[in-house]
């Protein structure tokens, strides 16, 4: 008798939370068709509101975007004027060690001796090749009481990571420019795709496929796009030149380098 009330007991237990189940799977089933329904009715009104807009500032195109479109249009534009800030500073940079690397130029070649320069030089110099100069000829000072070959080695390996050291401050910040330039489309191209994704999902909502409820979606989203091209445009083209003018001063201070071996 004891196990048969038990099962007893066990079977109505089960079938207690078998109706708590459903009458919960059943609420929550409520919840979400009332979330849905209301989330579609919103969209509709959207859309309906869409066809009387007439201002396609980028101003209001920003404002109208929705969350994921509105961060890639922010991310786009933090990066472009990060990229202009950096095109800027590396263009005076280049303008200026130019200048600098070919003023220490002609002194050198115009100096009693490279002591002589060495001693008349400020301690800290800001052009890349002076300081190779003089770290190079802080190690020839140093290695004077050696012989020839062990003094000329040491120099050539102290200009060697000077060089290097001078070339990769100078290069600082390029990955980025390189970035921006390979990932803004995508980014902005991610933008485009979601934001006609949600101008499609409005038609089929709407059930209204007039071009005045199409084109406000598509403008705001091929602003992702345009963003992305203007952030990745001047990057790519800033890095090519900065590229190739470090390539040309890099080969400036390696001749520098290699004559000044021959002299000492």
């Amino acid at each position: 008798m004891p196990v048969i009330i038990a099962k007893q007991g066990s079977k109505k237990t089960q079938s207690n939370l078998n109706l708590i189940l459903i009458a919960t799977s059943g609420q929550i089933h409520d919840t979400f068709y009332k979330y849905f329904t209301n989330m579609e009715q919103q969209i509709a009104a959207q859309v309906v509101g869409l066809g009387g807009v007439n201002d396609f500032s980028l101003w209001q195109l920003f404002l109208r975007a929705d969350f994921v479109v509105k961060s890639v249009i922010i991310i786009l534009l933090a990066s472009s004027i990060y990229s202009w800030a950096l095109i800027f500073d590396k263009y005076k940079l280049f303008k200026k060690i130019n200048l600098s690397t070919l003023e220490f130029e002609n002194k050198f070649w115009k100096a009693r001796s490279a002591e002589s320069l060495h001693g008349s030089l400020p301690v800290k110099s800001e052009d890349p090749l002076t300081r190779i100069f003089q770290q190079a000829m802080g190690e020839l000072i140093k290695t004077k009481s050696k012989s020839s070959a062990i003094q000329s080695a040491r120099v050539e390996r102290v200009l060697e990571i000077a060089t290097d050291n001078q070339i990769k401050e100078i290069e600082k910040n390029f990955t980025f420019l390189a970035t921006i330039g390979s990932t803004a489309p995508f980014i902005g191209l991610f933008g485009t795709v979601w934001g006609i994704m949600n101008s499609f999902q409005s038609i089929a909502i709407s059930r209204n496929t007039s071009l005045a409820i199409v084109a406000p979606g598509i403008a705001e989203a091929l602003f992702a796009t345009a963003l992305g091209l203007l952030a990745a445009i001047p990057a790519v083209v800033a890095y090519n030149k900065f590229n190739s003018d470090s390539k040309s001063y890099s080969a400036r201070i390696e001749n520098f380098c290699k004559r000044f071996l021959s002299i000492i």
